[in-house]
């Protein structure tokens, strides 16, 4: 099974910016992922379109947007436009899930629906067949370098089991507290995309020996 890591740029610093997504790039992550945030949905402020399009100038990677931010609808397109590949929503924030994504996909990138942890993942069953991705968090929204929360493993496993049983293959994707420890246990119960934020950027050794480090823990 292939294993994607999308390297988080909340933890990056943002005066390199440009040097490190080439960083990334070099190490081999597969994606980048932008958290935004509003501080309405979640407490935290992070940045907007205009951030993402400094990325999509600096690097050909998929660019992943996770909005963690009220009333996603009315921003959907600013993120496209500013070259997003994949845009992800919180089903906790949209009060037509299956509507937003649908705008998603017609907007021309890759829809993404996305739980938070104590949210039931029944809340996302009839979002399956829609998605190409379900973003399950592993800490509660808002902020980089929280700890893994273990009750959110037996989520990823029933997705997995559901998305199996339907033949549907949409991806998999995890965040929060993602490191060479927790990365195997993910994927053990059918992760397959890691978005991982201070494990990179924080590691004493560097961005390439971090990636190189989670390759290594989940033999990818």
């Amino acid at each position: 099974m292939t294993v994607k890591i999308a390297a988080s740029i909340l933890n990056a610093d943002f005066a390199r910016l440009g040097e490190q997504v080439h960083e990334l790039e070099a190490a081999g992550v597969d994606m980048i992922h932008a958290d935004v945030m509003d501080g309405h949905f979640v407490r935290n402020i992070s940045f907007g379109p205009a951030v993402v399009a400094a990325v999509r100038r600096c690097s050909s990677l998929p660019l992943d947007v996770h909005l963690m931010i009220s009333e996603p609808d009315a921003y959907l397109a600013d993120f496209v436009r500013a070259g997003a590949d994949g845009v992800t929503v919180h089903v906790e924030s949209c009060p037509d899930p299956r509507h937003t994504v649908a705008e998603i996909r017609r907007l021309g990138v890759r829809p993404g629906i996305t739980l938070s942890p104590p949210t039931p993942v029944e809340r996302v069953a009839d979002l399956l067949d829609a998605v190409d991705l379900v973003l399950v968090m592993t800490v509660h929204p808002g902020f980089g370098g929280q700890p893994f929360e273990e009750d959110t493993l037996p989520k990823i496993a029933t997705l997995r089991e559901w998305l199996g049983r339907r033949g549907a293959h949409a991806e998999i994707q995890v965040d929060g507290g993602i490191n060479a420890g927790t990365a195997p246990r993910v994927v053990a119960v059918g992760a397959t995309n890691l978005v991982v934020g201070s494990a990179i950027f924080r590691h004493p050794r560097g961005i390439r020996e971090a990636v190189e480090e989670i390759r290594r823990a989940v033999g990818t």
